[in-house]
């Protein structure tokens, strides 16, 4: 079951007109938190995010199943998305108690920012060049001139570092 906070701020979300992915995006985070904290562990980054995105999906949000995955991927998301739409549903103690055990076995260095970052390039990469600079323009226009600057000299270090 999701925090109350993590409703709350998918709720204010979605009211604020943002897409599903961003509403879904609170629940990965708290998924990150909760292995961050040690609550539990993740085998990887991938299942991290998949574990906060099956609750947004549980939790109502209307997060359409991956286009490129496999046929089991797609069929668990079209059930999470179907038990969304029924209304919350507390599992059973049982079962909880066995998910967590089980997770509770795996590392925490999943959700270390080094594999997240690592992970969030290689998505990026999947999605091409066109998709990576449409992001970035979008990110440009969001910034704000302070931050824009900032970034600005960050990058001819960059620049001037690999000169």
């Amino acid at each position: 079951m999701p925090e109350k906070k993590t409703l709350q701020r998918a709720r204010k979300a979605k009211r604020a007109g943002k897409s599903a992915s961003t509403q879904a995006g609170e629940f990965v985070r708290e998924e990150i938190h909760h292995v961050r904290e040690g609550k539990h562990g993740a085998r990887s980054s991938k299942q991290a995010i998949a574990i906060g995105l099956s609750k947004a999906r549980r939790a109502g949000v209307r997060l359409p199943p991956p286009k490129r995955g496999s046929r089991e991927t797609k069929e668990q998301a079209a059930r999470d998305t179907a038990r969304g739409r029924k209304g919350p549903r507390k599992a059973s103690p049982r079962r909880s108690r066995a998910v967590r055990e089980a997770l509770q076995h795996e590392g925490r260095a999943a959700a270390s920012s080094t594999a997240l970052s690592r992970q969030a390039r290689r998505s990026a990469v999947q999605r091409g060049a066109a998709a990576r600079k449409r992001a970035a323009r979008k990110a440009v226009r969001t910034k704000g001139p302070a931050v824009r600057r900032q970034a600005a000299k960050k990058a001819a270090r960059t620049r001037a570092r690999r000169r």
